[in-house]
């Protein structure tokens, strides 16, 4: 279905920062009318910490709309979870969406969040994240260069509690990397929120595009 209102979607990626992560869901909003800004993190850049995270979305953002742009929703997948609501008071965001993320804790370090959420080793970390994406898209994608520094893990999370916009958890019910219970618990504790769940694993959008953009246009008001 194609929407009459057309709503900007800026998605934030996960380790490796690299925009590329959401090149099938992209077009998926397009054709459905919409308009995604696919963000590119320095994760390549050693001094490049969360505040620098932040900055690239915002100006990604001004660059493509302006600096007074229309409310906007903010998809953050993964790692992105840490970065997406520092800019909540920068950007008018009207709807933010986490994505399989993390869920930070103020004044928590990326790199302590593992331990704090007890996160457990998930083994083999190829088919922790492409078990389900196909062949030929996960062949691309593991040739591409993949760099993710650990400096915005040594950031203490800087705000002082979770950002006043409306917040959605939406898991892939086959992420073997934050399984749906660990991100339920996680999101109970951290958010007081329930967790939705799409079918896919953690690359979701890699795997499962169209069921992904049809639950992010879901969340939009009718």
């Amino acid at each position: 279905m194609v929407s009459c209102t057309v709503t900007t979607f800026v998605l934030v990626p996960g380790a490796g920062g690299s925009a590329s992560y959401w090149q099938r869901l992209v077009p998926e909003l397009e054709r459905r009318g919409h308009r995604a800004l696919a963000v590119d993190l320095p994760a390549a850049d050693p001094s490049a910490g969360l505040a620098a995270y932040a900055d690239t979305v915002v100006g990604t953002v001004t660059t493509a709309l302006g600096e007074d742009p229309e409310p906007l929703v903010l998809v953050a997948q993964s790692m992105g979870g840490l970065t997406a609501p520092l800019v909540s008071d920068r950007l008018p965001v009207r709807l933010l969406v986490l994505l399989n993320a993390m869920v930070p804790c103020p004044g928590e370090t990326g790199g302590a969040w593992w331990a704090a959420t007890g996160h457990a080793d998930p083994g083999d970390p190829t088919e922790a994240f492409f078990h389900d994406v196909p062949a030929d898209v996960a062949a691309a994608v593991q040739a591409e260069p993949f760099e993710q520094t650990g400096r915005p893990f040594e950031d203490p999370w800087p705000l002082d509690r979770w950002p006043d916009v409306p917040t959605r958890v939406l898991a892939g019910r086959d992420d073997r990397f934050f399984p749906v219970e660990f991100q339920r618990r996680v999101a109970a504790d951290r958010l007081g929120l329930p967790v939705d769940e799409v079918p896919g694993g953690h690359l979701v959008a890699l795997s499962r595009p169209v069921e992904l953009a049809e639950r992010l246009i879901a969340y939009l008001p009718g």
